[in-house]
């Protein structure tokens, strides 16, 4: 039996681009961490600060942020309201004493089934190494 700490992830995923490389990942079987929940938003420029703390208090140890790449935005311009809004969000965690590094950023196309698995896993890893985000914030 395995010890080994198995953090929750919180997966904010645009529909149009990060959410269809899951399910194009899911279809070719490839192997993707089973402790990651999936939130289907129609943007990644809809993920609000609110939503990120919000998971954080419902128990995340982590949260992702997937979307389109920059320039591929299905509503323009909504992935660069989120490259602003995630460097703002991850100082208003470290004030709240929360690792910043337990928000993570990607841009992943529906194209991309591999990059969605390799994303996930590395993020995985990550906030494995960091512990329980409940013993960080008791400390």
């Amino acid at each position: 039996m395995s010890t080994e700490f198995e953090p929750r992830i919180v997966a904010f995923m645009c529909n149009w681009c990060t959410y269809a490389a899951a399910d194009s990942a899911g279809v070719a079987r490839m192997e993707s961490p089973a402790n990651v929940l999936p939130v289907r938003v129609m943007c990644s420029g809809r993920v609000s600060p609110e939503m990120v703390l919000r998971a954080f208090r419902a128990g995340a140890d982590g949260v992702l942020v997937m979307g389109c790449h920059i320039g591929d935005c299905h509503y323009s311009s909504g992935n660069h309201r989120t490259a602003k809004r995630m460097p703002i969000l991850r100082n208003l965690l470290g004030y709240a004493g929360i690792n910043p590094e337990r928000l993570r950023l990607a841009w992943v196309s529906s194209a991309e089934a591999p990059r969605f698995v390799k994303v996930t896993q590395e993020f995985v890893e990550k906030v494995q190494a960091l512990g329980p985000l409940a013993q960080e914030v008791a400390e």
